[in-house]
């Protein structure tokens, strides 16, 4: 076990999102991977104590194990900045950004990203318009959540608005996009380096909440399987897009290959999941990278002095 001088850490779990239940999985991941390497680390739960406890409690820096709103969206990383306290991921701007479907959008057709076309819902939308510019099947989602809750994907026109209605529940900004058909990939994210791509085969129609963390007909391929040139041409693109938003110290970037081999990037996560189905564990052990020395490398990489 070796020791590593990074004081009183905090690791930041649960929370008050849609995601609670995952946060506290990556959470403990985290806290036990931390604690082998003799870290001295504890857990916080933001829904359990307010947050000006870990100043009262000397905490040197906290480990964001958070996933959603108010943990992933620049809530906690600003109240942490006007504490002066250190943390892991991405700042305030870029986990805001990030969060946020809608403006990740606009801001990758700034910068020449490819993402699938979309169209911004509400109420009063003209639904058959939707229609006609998108297509069917399309996808309804709301901008800022994560784990695809709220999503929905719609293959008759009767079924439009009870998605937008489904996804507004979570959401006042929708977006209907539309559907991609093609390989499913998501790539991690380390510092400035991609790690390999991992491949998704879903069971279902939909790689959706249940099918991302419950399902064990899930399968992923790490190696991805694609020719080499080809994975690299798009870990590139991943890590560009990654850039554009402002990230850094860690995250993951997913996207769909299409039938031609054009790359549609889907989102960014700032503060991915770190469970026993999670992809990021999954792309750095391909990359002979252990879950400790993972968990190590973010607290390093995101570490401030």
């Amino acid at each position: 076990m070796t020791n590593y001088d990074f004081g009183k850490v905090a690791v930041l779990l649960g929370g008050r999102s849609a995601e609670r239940e995952i946060s506290l999985k990556s959470g403990h991941a985290v806290l036990k991977a931390l604690r082998s390497r003799g870290v001295d680390a504890h857990p916080f739960d933001p829904a359990e104590h307010a947050m000006e406890v870990l100043l009262h409690e000397a905490f040197d820096v906290a480990y964001i194990s958070l996933h959603g709103r108010y943990g992933e969206d620049g809530t906690v990383q600003g109240a942490l900045e006007l504490m002066g306290l250190p943390y892991t991921g991405s700042g305030v701007l870029a986990s805001a950004l990030a969060m946020d479907k809608w403006r990740t959008k606009l801001l990758w057709q700034a910068a020449g990203v490819n993402s699938p076309r979309y169209v911004v819902l509400n109420a009063q939308s003209d639904f058959d318009e939707v229609i006609r510019i998108l297509g069917l099947p399309l996808i309804v989602k709301p901008s800022r959540e994560g784990s695809t809750i709220g999503l929905s994907k719609v293959n008759n026109e009767k079924d439009l608005f009870a998605a937008y209605q489904l996804a507004a529940k979570h959401d006042a900004l929708v977006l209907a996009e539309e559907f991609v058909e093609g390989v499913e990939l998501t790539v991690a994210i380390l510092g400035e380096t991609p790690l390999p791509l991992v491949r998704i085969e879903i069971a279902g129609e939909l790689y959706d909440y249940e099918a991302k963390y419950f399902s064990d007909e899930t399968r992923y391929f790490c190696p991805s399987g694609l020719p080499d040139e080809e994975a690299r041409t798009i870990q590139s693109q991943a890590l560009w897009a990654h850039k554009v938003l402002g990230c850094e110290g860690w995250g993951r970037v997913d996207l769909i290959l299409d039938e031609s081999g054009k790359s549609y990037f889907l989102e960014a996560n700032t503060s991915p999941g770190m469970t026993n189905h999670s992809l990021v564990p999954m792309a750095a052990e391909t990359a002979g990278i252990s879950f400790e020395d993972l968990v190590i490398k973010i607290l390093t990489l995101s570490y401030v002095g």
